[in-house]
């Protein structure tokens, strides 16, 4: 028995149905440049909710990003970044590097407390429930977003008694 297509999903009532689930909020980082050139390198930053863990063995997680997102031009040639699961009382940092189409620079991070990853070089979020270092492992095209795999190659918890910052109904909350 056959039984007839259903009609597309409107994006509208798809975006609406995804804002009920309640996700984590995380900071991914990244350097910006080639330290072998002897050029600039820049901290770039980009809040998310897209990230899963994958696998146990070996470690890896993932993280969504759009086609047009900065983070990912980066990502297609920087193959170390990092991961900062944010803490409920670490909301501004999560806002300050979520506006769409907002070039992050040396000025975003200044009052963010931070430390520079031994693998990556990328900033770490001081406070941070949890933080990860990785390297790509594997790219998914995935209609308008890039699904990027990576490799953890460190996990550290600098702050593992706080709550998490969560991403619901389409701004942040807290559990409790």
């Amino acid at each position: 028995m056959s039984h007839p297509a259903p009609p597309p999903v409107e994006a509208t009532a798809f975006k609406a149905a995804l804002s009920r689930f309640a996700t984590g909020v995380v900071l991914i980082t990244a350097l910006e440049g080639d330290p072998d050139d002897g050029g600039p390198m820049d901290d770039v930053g980009m809040t998310a909710t897209a990230f899963m863990s994958v696998s146990l063995d070996p470690p890896l997680v993932l993280i969504s990003l759009r086609r047009e997102a900065r983070m990912r031009d980066l990502l297609d040639e920087q193959p170390l970044w990092a991961v900062s699961l944010l803490s409920q009382s670490q909301r501004h940092i999560a806002g300050r590097f979520a506006i769409p189409g907002r070039v992050s620079d040396r000025l975003m991070f200044a009052d963010i407390p931070h430390r520079r990853g031994t693998v990556s070089s990328a900033l770490l979020v001081g406070g941070a429930l949890a933080t990860l270092e990785c390297r790509t492992h594997q790219v998914v095209e995935a209609g308008d977003h890039i699904l990027y795999v990576g490799e953890v190659l460190t996990a550290e918890l600098p702050s593992p008694e706080g709550l998490p910052l969560i991403h619901f109904r389409g701004g942040y909350g807290t559990l409790g």
